[in-house]
């Protein structure tokens, strides 16, 4: 789960390290009632609150973070308070599907909601800039274990004919932290200041659990005893240290920096090989496609929504509120786009429409660069976003569709973690990247508050180019989604 991504309606975007036996041993379903009569009410609303805050947490940060990193005196580690968060929850989703395969959900969804709430605490208390960001990656292992635990919770206690709704809650449950988050953290933000934003969610999550545990104690027990996966969790553990050495080293681009990096690049590059099926860095035809692109699109999308409120703030002169707000139109346009691509009409386009939606989204984001021009109208932020918004919602929603059709039978789980760590990979190079862009540049040294100095435009521009670029190279990986014959 990202920052800026609805949770997909489709069992096929169930997170890395889910058992593939997710549907085994749900409660008894003696005829009837939906996901809110009386047999399921109060678990389907504490799951949908606890995914709500969690949406609503993220939809904030970005309103909050250009006001945080300013106060903190942290622009230059700006992008890292995010792909930390990306970092430490590639890690949690492997760890909490293996716990969830050997012990059920309650555990590691108690345990996940604690390391969240300390998570805010931490990066809401913080002194300093690395401390911040230290909190930020508690958050992202909290929230892996979580989602995880939550897509484990779905399989266990709905019967099959009630899932669908049930995962089609988790993305309604994006719609509105994301159009009233930005206001109400922007709000916050300049009226009692930017930690409120982190400190006041912890408590807000306690109602949701309290309403939700009679039923999370109720679920059955596992139906066999799962294997301890041990390979799999050191796979991502290595994944998760290798990409924080990767992304130390691209803080100080100086000559030891290079250590850091080959450490990094040497526990990285093995572990991702054995992680994602063969040949998906060669864009091989069918399912290593399908999850590379999923990568790219995520990557690209976060690179460039992660630096557009700081452009607003320094560049623009708009309030936090303001720059959160812009982009808002994405969330909805991306839902709209997911009800788009699921009309059975599309299915025989379904491969052109994701090449269309990379496309979008490349178009999307060259459009934001020319809001550095004084002349353009700010404006022109939230409309290049709901265009990038509907290209992202036609890119994730159909890759997780093409995934289950490409996998064959005992197979759907492993590819289903695969398209997840790639998602988590995507977002945490192309961001780093972007934050090192962007340093490199000259962006390291803006200010926020009482009128500071901006970035120069080229650190901007160079991570509107970068995340345009990969767009762009996802439209052709769009191209090669279908096996030869």
């Amino acid at each position: 789960m990202t920052a800026s991504e609805p949770p997909g309606a489709s069992t096929s975007d169930i997170p890395a390290g889910i058992p593939a036996d997710i549907s085994t041993g749900p409660l008894s379903d003696p005829g009837g009632g939906g996901v809110l009569g009386r047999r399921y009410r109060a678990l389907t609303l504490g799951i949908v609150s606890v995914v709500s805050l969690i949406a609503f947490e993220a939809s904030a940060v970005n309103t909050a973070m250009p006001v945080a990193a300013d106060a903190l005196d942290g622009i230059e580690l700006y992008a890292f308070a995010f792909s930390a968060f990306f970092t430490a929850s590639l890690f949690a989703m492997t760890l909490s599907g293996e716990w969830c395969d050997r012990t059920g959900p309650l555990v590691p969804l108690f345990t996940g909601i604690a390391a969240f709430g300390t998570g805010l605490v931490i990066a809401g208390s913080a002194g300093r800039m690395w401390m911040f960001v230290a909190g930020r990656g508690v958050q992202g292992i909290g929230a892996g274990l979580v989602i995880v635990a939550l897509y484990v919770v779905v399989g266990r206690a709905y019967p099959e004919r009630l899932r669908p709704a049930v995962m089609a809650s988790f993305s309604a449950a994006w719609v509105v932290p994301v159009i009233v988050g930005p206001l109400v953290a922007g709000t916050v933000t300049e009226q009692l200041g930017w930690r409120w934003v982190f400190l006041a969610i912890p408590v807000l999550v306690l109602l949701p659990l309290a309403v939700m545990l009679p039923a999370l104690r109720a679920l059955p027990a596992a139906a066999r005893e799962a294997a301890p996966g041990r390979s799999r969790v050191g796979l991502a553990l290595a994944v998760a240290v290798g990409a924080g050495l990767l992304q130390y080293a691209g803080q100080d681009l100086q000559a030891w920096s290079l250590l850091p990096a080959a450490a990094g690049l040497a526990l990285l590059v093995p572990c991702v090989l054995r992680l994602l099926p063969p040949g998906t860095f060669r864009a091989g035809r069918g399912l290593p496609s399908v999850v590379l692109l999923r990568g790219i699109a995520q990557g690209s999308f976060l690179a460039a929504e992660t630096f557009v409120p700081l452009m607003l703030v320094t560049e623009r002169g708009l309030s936090a509120t303001m720059a959160g707000l812009s982009l808002t139109g994405g969330g909805l346009s991306w839902a709209l786009a997911s009800f788009t691509q699921s009309r059975g009409r599309a299915e025989p386009h379904r491969e052109r429409l994701m090449s269309l939606g990379m496309a979008l989204l490349a178009l999307a984001v060259a459009l934001l660069s020319t809001v550095l021009i004084d002349g353009v109208p700010v404006w022109m932020v939230a409309v290049s976003w709901v265009v990038g918004g509907y290209g992202m919602g036609l890119t994730i929603s159909g890759g997780a569709v093409l995934l289950l059709k490409l996998s064959r039978p005992g197979e759907e789980g492993m590819n289903s973690a695969s398209l997840q760590v790639s998602d988590a990979l995507g977002s945490i190079a192309l961001v780093g990247l972007a934050g090192v862009l962007f340093v490199s540049c000259g962006g390291g040294s803006v200010a926020v508050a009482d009128g500071g100095a901006a970035a120069p435009v080229g650190a901007f521009v160079a991570v509107f180019v970068l995340a345009s670029a990969c767009a762009l190279v996802g439209a052709y990986v769009a191209t090669r989604l279908k096996p030869r014959g």
